[in-house]
């Protein structure tokens, strides 16, 4: 397993288990399943973002292009 796997596991464990099961989509809300859980990066990487924890968040990963396809020009 890729370490970028790793550590989307490791997070969409932690949320799970803090609201009991439930991990919502941080761009869209509703929950998001294990198998289509996506990392992403709340301040892009391209906007100065880093790759810290505090700048990671789950999502679905359909949520997750759809974003990045609207801020690409």
């Amino acid at each position: 397993m890729s370490r970028l796997a790793l550590t989307r596991d490791k997070i969409y464990k932690t949320v799970a288990r803090q609201l009991h099961g439930v991990v919502p989509c941080w761009v869209c809300g509703e929950h998001v399943s294990h198998d289509s859980a996506s990392l992403e990066h709340i301040q892009p990487l391209s906007e100065g973002g880093s790759s810290h924890l505090d700048n990671l968040a789950i999502s679905h990963a359909r949520c997750n292009h759809q974003r990045h396809a609207k801020t690409t020009p």
